[in-house]
């Protein structure tokens, strides 16, 4: 007896064990192509070329080639007493107008408007804001206008009674960092605001109802749930600040003797006016060195926090 053949129609495929396979690799990575091209071409490609320049002793005139000469460049920047003074300068100018002038401003700002009035509210933040998107050499003008001998603050201290004074030549730091304050407080304020939207209005009523006044609850509840704010607000006006230039060249210049000059200045001074372009960058590259460890330093707080 002869054993027949299943139906064909009766008969089940095997199932196709093999996990799927998702994209290629190329098909992944091509959207991104673009944007990492213009990243290697715009950013990476010219801060490579400084790191390079760093170490040579290009100039603008008098030289027929570079040549390379090491570390000799930033060697000379920290035997270079002008050099330290500038750094001195841009950690007072960082501190005053960003971590104490801007970041606190802003917050008790932010606060003030969650309880004014709806005009209140629009005015000010108006006129903040438009401090904010003045152009850095309109905003440098206006403050010069403001401090200068015959400026603005003297006229107001003259009708006071009170002793005036030269302002940008007794006090340039200080008449450079509270533009800055007044020119960037705007950002603080905006970043505050949404913060403190996200608070929950029933945790600040329990406080008062607890009898938390108003400092207890600013310290225990306020800053508590708007740490990751403050440092990612921190992190961004400080690496601003760092960065100033426009703002203390139009009002001061650097001086007098030096004594607004922060390190964004001392580089232009080294690179374009003493034609030291070896110089100038070496000490921009330091400048850049600054400004991510500050970065370290929030990262390492914000990552604490989580």
């Amino acid at each position: 007896m002869t054993a027949t053949a299943p139906h064909p129609r009766l008969t089940k495929a095997p199932e196709d064990t093999r996990p799927a396979r998702g994209p290629r690799l190329p098909v992944r990575v091509l959207p991104l192509t673009p944007a990492v091209v213009l990243l290697l071409l715009f950013l990476a490609g010219p801060i490579a070329y400084c790191v390079y320049i760093a170490f040579t002793d290009l100039q603008l005139t008098g030289q027929a080639q570079e040549s390379f000469v090491g570390f000799d460049n930033f060697t000379r920047a920290f035997g270079d007493e002008a050099f330290l003074n500038a750094v001195w300068l841009t950690l007072v100018f960082t501190v005053l107008s960003s971590l104490i002038g801007q970041n606190t401003l802003g917050l008790a700002l932010a606060a003030l408007m969650r309880r004014a009035s709806k005009p209140v509210r629009t005015l000010t933040g108006g006129i903040v804001v438009t401090a904010w998107v003045l152009p850095e050499v309109v905003a440098g003008f206006l403050l010069y206008a403001f401090f200068r001998r015959e400026g603005t603050l003297n006229a107001i201290l003259d009708w006071l009674h009170l002793p005036s004074q030269n302002w940008l030549f007794t006090l340039p730091i200080l008449a450079v960092s509270f533009a800055n304050v007044w020119r960037g407080t705007a950002f603080s304020m905006l970043v505050y605001s949404a913060a403190l939207n996200e608070i929950p209005q029933e945790i600040t009523e329990a406080a008062e109802v607890d009898g938390a006044g108003g400092w207890r609850r600013l310290w225990h509840i306020t800053l508590p749930m708007i740490r990751r704010s403050i440092g990612t607000n921190l992190m961004l006006n400080t690496l601003q600040t760092l960065s100033v230039f426009g703002l203390i060249w139009v009002m001061t210049r650097g001086g007098p003797g030096g004594r607004s000059q922060t390190l964004p200045l001392f580089m232009y001074e080294q690179a374009f006016q003493n034609s030291l372009i070896g110089y100038g960058t070496a000490v921009a590259l330091l400048l850049l060195l600054v400004g991510s460890l500050f970065s370290l330093v929030y990262l390492r707080l914000l990552r604490t926090e989580v």
